[in-house]
């Protein structure tokens, strides 16, 4: 897993750190050789990954004390090994934490939403509202649509937006996610709907790129613009 592999190669970094003194929270330093530019390419790198891992409360002189002590070859705390399980044992009691506390949130939002005017809730458990409804055809599970769509965190954090790329994306029905599959066979073409997705029609405990984290409940704009017709699928090809 690249997360956990992240912090273990956190050595390289130092290169850029070693020296450091002052204010730990500085952005800037003076790249002067290509050897100063690299070591900053490495430590922002690495920042980035611990950004990424949600590990952007660490205090950074301990991460620092840590590296000096490696590059000055100084008294190992444990051996290697150790020290390896020790922290993947970390990240992995943190992300379990993270998913409940992700599941948790979900749970309570879903539950206050179900109240709001206009929301509707099936048995799965997904909730959609209806902010346009079309009139055209409804699709099959092994139709190809074209949709417009933009997806959220439950707290506003975009993720993804075909509207940005200002181009719709065209999928199989049966090809997506569980909840945009359900909700999808039940839009006339021309609908435009909100789904509320609960975490386990969506990515669930292993979640999706670097916003998507597990057990996370989104929430997509999803606007149905046509179902592609077979002939146009064959000449795809």
């Amino acid at each position: 897993m690249k997360a956990k592999n992240a912090i273990l190669g956190l050595s390289a970094a130092a290169l850029g750190l070693g020296g450091c003194t002052g204010n730990m929270n500085s952005t800037h330093a003076t790249l002067s050789t290509k050897a100063d530019t690299a070591a900053y390419y490495m430590g922002y790198m690495n920042g980035s990954q611990l950004q990424q891992m949600g590990l952007e409360g660490i205090d950074m002189e301990v991460l620092v004390a840590g590296m000096n002590a490696g590059l000055q070859k100084a008294e190992a705390p444990a051996d290697m090994m150790q020290m390896n399980m020790y922290v993947r044992q970390y990240l992995s009691e943190l992300q379990q934490e993270r998913a409940k506390a992700a599941e948790e949130r979900g749970k309570a939002f879903l539950a206050e939403n179900a109240k709001k005017d206009g929301v509707k809730t099936t048995e799965s458990g997904l909730q959609y509202k209806i902010e346009k409804q079309g009139e055209g055809e409804i699709p099959a599970d092994t139709s190809v649509v074209s949709v417009h769509y933009r997806g959220t965190l439950i707290d506003g954090t975009e993720f993804d937006s075909s509207y940005k790329r200002n181009k719709p994306t065209e999928f199989p029905v049966n090809r997506v996610i569980a909840g945009w599959t359900e909700a999808l066979k039940m839009m006339p073409v021309g609908s435009k709907w909100t789904l509320y997705i609960p975490s386990n029609l969506a990515y669930g405990p292993r979640g999706a790129g670097q916003l998507i984290g597990p057990n996370e409940t989104l929430i997509f704009e999803v606007e149905l613009l046509g179902i592609v017709p077979p002939q146009d699928k064959k000449a795809e090809k």
